[in-house]
């Protein structure tokens, strides 16, 4: 008897790549410092390098487009010529510079040039993150073996998604923290710290990388699709225009195919089908960056108290991410089958809806700014003049004046008189007198006051009525009701005390706020929020209490009625911060709404029309709408349409309804691919499956991320879509 034994043979599984670590560490780490400096930017520009809110809006959002600029020239550096390997490290040594330079230009012992190095940071960093944005997560596709490993690869993709939207959310919530409630160099808070933790993550990304070099599979550069799509372009231009005459065609894209094929000519005709749909996209960027900008700026005038904790103003950013997670399962779920029973079922319409919301969010922020308005500081034009007379005698005076509408007042005693609009076109100077009647002030010789108002075009002038060796004076001194950029109170002390000259605020919801404030000058300072006691007599003895609110604008009169009994009123110059920060939450979640119609239904419904070869050019351009986005704030900032913040609002959300418009009409003209007609009609254009694609691009398809490599359903995130 025989027997017969038979072995079957398998090939031993392939282990998941240990360099994978190592990749997704290094992008946790640079998203973390991205995000991260990225959020405090716009406080920075306007508090430590005292820029406007437009210029530092323009500088926020020219920054911003050039990282979304650069990936086009990063995916060409990899691929024509570099290498995905030697482009991710160059550029994130020049990425790591530019995060440096930030970061101790914002130290202030070092004296630096520090608007010259954020701005040059700023350069670089747009070239280093824009640059390597393209190559770090193809690289890591590159690192697998397919179609063997294609299952490993998904993960791969899940564990990336999930690394950029942790270092996002860390980052958006930790940096502000570190900005405002670190107190660094003797200041109330610590941009250095806020900007130097992220360019610390920064290298220790490149440290991470470098450290897995043996264990990469690097592969040669071997062209780039975008490239060729410019080229075949550009030679059929120039081709139609040497014979169109003798040898007419049908399309001007034609005249390539003698050089490039026709399947390639083919492809650009699709892909340009999709690009004119791509025309009026860079609208809804315009609106959606401003998070960062203007509506970051529109926290800093609102209160974020919520019992003992204060929401800052750039840590409502945060808000974003985390919707993105809730709604992309609520809207897969409930509101798109909702939507489909009203007739909204293909990815276009979804779009167009996405891009009303963006546009109805900011009619939400228009009105907040109404609201806000009530609290804003009013500020003189530039014919006018502000005037303001406090009184810090135990007198109620009476003035007679030539001021144009102001030619009887009263300013009582321990009060305060303010003239708001007083017109200085034709005259800067105004005479006047003031008595008393009251016996006490008469018999010590303060009845009779005159003098003259020197007011001043465009500013504010203050006078101070006080007793100084047994004489009436009236102090003069320059004022503002602007509020602090920071948010916080602003406050002024005019004392009429005998010998004190100096006391001692101290702040009774935390101690670490105490203030030593001379009494012999007439400063503005900004302070904390709070109650504060303050004290004479080196702090040891209490002599007055007073409440000091976010955004408040304040003048407090200290009057010693006898030997160490003293007097003080508040008075408010300009309003605090009543409006709730909270307020700003129904905007935030409607733009994220749209968002996630707009964003990932627009990249999904390109990714699935564009020919298989262009589907690392179609998100190339993506990106690129994002860019021209960001340089329409840049416009549109610049070119001042409107002195009023809330009607630029109202104007960002009329231009994004007639964009949408114009989306609309374009959209109805479009013809979807053949092979999607079924899942059209049904509103179902499905995702590419990655079990049935060989997951490695041609050699002329070695661009960007986006070549082809989409991620599960489950990493679909707004950072997914416009950032990777």
């Amino acid at each position: 008897m025989v027997s017969t034994r038979f072995e079957v043979s398998s090939s031993p599984p392939i282990r998941y790549p240990k360099s994978i670590f190592f990749i997704i560490s290094n992008e946790f780490s640079e998203r973390f410092n991205y995000y991260g400096m990225r959020t405090v930017l716009a406080l920075y520009l306007t508090q430590k390098l005292n820029y406007d809110d437009d210029t530092a809006t323009v500088i926020y959002h020219v920054f911003t487009s050039l990282a979304y600029f650069f990936p086009l020239m990063g995916a060409i550096l990899a691929d024509s010529f570099l290498g995905k390997f030697k482009t991710i490290l160059y550029l994130s040594i020049v990425y790591c510079i530019g995060s440096t330079l930030i970061a101790m230009g914002a130290i202030p012992p070092l004296n630096l040039p520090a608007t010259s190095m954020t701005v040059m940071g700023l350069l670089f960093i747009a070239v280093g993150s824009g640059g390597i944005k393209p190559c770090v997560s193809a690289f890591g596709g590159d690192q697998f073996k397919l179609p063997e490993q294609a299952v490993q690869l998904a993960k791969f993709f899940s564990l990336f998604y999930f690394a950029i939207n942790a270092g996002s959310l860390i980052s958006t919530t930790l940096t502000p923290i570190l900005r405002e409630d670190i107190h660094c160099f003797k200041e109330t808070d610590c941009f250095s710290l806020a900007f130097g933790v992220p360019a610390v993550l920064m290298i220790f990304s490149i440290l991470i990388f470098v450290s897995g070099k043996s264990m990469y599979s690097i592969k040669k550069p071997a062209g780039n699709m975008v490239v060729l799509v410019f080229k075949c372009v550009g030679n059929a231009l120039s081709t139609k225009v040497k014979e169109q005459e003798d040898n007419p065609k049908s399309h001007w894209l034609d005249y390539a195919e003698t050089k490039y094929g026709r399947q390639i000519v083919a492809d650009i005709k699709s892909l340009m089908k999709i690009l004119v749909l791509y025309i009026p996209l860079p609208v809804f960027w315009a609106l959606f960056d401003q998070q960062g900008s203007r509506w970051t700026f529109q926290a800093t005038r609102m209160n974020g108290e919520i019992g003992a904790f204060t929401i800052k103003p750039d840590q409502m950013q945060v808000i974003n991410p985390l919707l993105i997670l809730a709604f992309i399962p609520f809207f897969e779920g409930l509101v798109y089958p909702v939507l489909e029973k009203i007739g909204i079922r293909t990815p276009l319409q979804k779009l167009s809806f996405g891009g009303i919301l963006a546009g109805a969010a900011f009619v939400l922020s228009g009105f907040v700014e109404i609201a806000l308005n009530e609290t804003n500081a009013i500020m003189p034009t530039p014919m006018e003049s502000q005037l303001r007379i406090y009184n810090g005698l135990p007198c109620d005076y009476h003035f007679k004046s030539d001021i144009p509408d102001f030619q009887n007042f009263t300013v009582q005693s321990i009060g305060a008189f303010e003239a708001i609009h007083v017109n200085t076109m034709q005259n800067t100077t105004f005479h006047f007198t003031a008595e008393t009647t009251e016996s006490f002030c008469v018999k010590a010789n303060m009845s009779n006051i005159s003098g003259t108002f020197y007011l001043n075009p465009g500013n504010a002038v203050s006078y101070f009525i006080t007793q100084k060796a047994n004489k009436v004076n009236l102090v003069e001194y320059a004022d503002t009701a602007e509020k602090d950029k920071r948010g916080l109170p602003r406050l002024r002390i005019l004392a009429n005390i005998k010998a004190t000259r100096k006391v001692l605020l101290k702040n009774n919801w935390n101690d670490d706020f105490q203030y030593n404030v001379s009494l012999n000058t007439y400063d503005q300072f900004s302070v904390a929020d709070g109650e504060y006691d303050l004290y004479s007599d080196n702090g040891t003895r209490k002599i007055a209490s007073v409440k000091l609110e976010l955004g408040g604008v304040y003048t407090v009169l200290l009057h010693e009625v006898l030997e160490n009994e003293f007097k003080l009123q508040r008075h408010t110059v300009t309003p605090s911060n009543s409006l709730h920060m909270l307020w700003l939450v129904p905007q935030y979640v409607v733009i994220t709404a749209g968002e996630v119609m707009f964003s990932i239904t627009g990249l999904q419904f390109s990714y699935s029309q564009a020919p298989e070869s262009m589907k690392s050019v179609i998100q190339a351009f993506w990106l690129l709408t994002v860019a021209i986005g960001n340089m329409l704030v840049v416009f549109i900032a610049e070119a001042k349409f409107v002195e009023s913040q809330s009607v630029e609002f109202f104007l960002f959300a009329v231009l994004m309804f007639l964009d949408m418009g114009l989306f609309m009409i374009l959209a109805a003209r479009y013809q979807y691919t053949e092979h999607d007609a079924k899942d059209i009609e049904t509103g179902d254009i499905k995702k590419p499956d990655l079990d049935k694609m060989d997951g490695v691009p041609s050699k002329l398809d070695q661009g960007p991320l986006e070549r082809g490599l989409e991620p599960p359903k489950a990493a679909y995130t707004n950072e997914a879509y416009r950032e990777d």
